[in-house]
């Protein structure tokens, strides 16, 4: 169990939160897509999601699995524009593509050591 503040920077967790929340906005997730990130279902990406931002906006410990999923989600609906927010990322969140994906990358380097056991696996409790 791992706090954000223990990671990340506010600006990097203010990422990660907005990420989370474009799940219930613009973007487009299948029931598939969701599982596959390690959720339920579409509505328990959305359900998980309200509560991934609150403890991240609360700084309450995460586990491993909590970490890979939110760190997949963000990725995803940043990036895709079949799925994600794509190309409307920045007319929705306000951030810059070319600032997110730096932003992204230094977060990919600050959890892989709390995320490496899903590398290639489901994220799962």
């Amino acid at each position: 169990m791992v706090r954000a503040s223990e990671l990340l920077t506010q600006d990097e967790v203010g990422l990660l939160t907005r990420a989370l929340l474009e799940w219930g906005g613009p973007a487009h997730c299948s029931d598939q897509l969701a599982v596959g990130m390690g959720f339920g279902g579409t509505q328990d990406l959305l359900d998980q999601g309200r509560r991934l931002r609150n403890a991240l906006r609360e700084d309450a410990p995460l586990n491993a699995a909590d970490w890979a999923r939110t760190l997949l989600a963000t990725e995803i609906v940043f990036v895709s524009d079949l799925a994600g927010s794509g190309v409307e990322w920045s007319t929705t969140t306000g951030r810059d593509d070319e600032a997110t994906i730096r932003m992204l990358r230094v977060i990919q380097r600050k959890l892989a050591r709390t995320v490496s056991r899903y590398y290639g696996k489901r994220p799962s409790e």
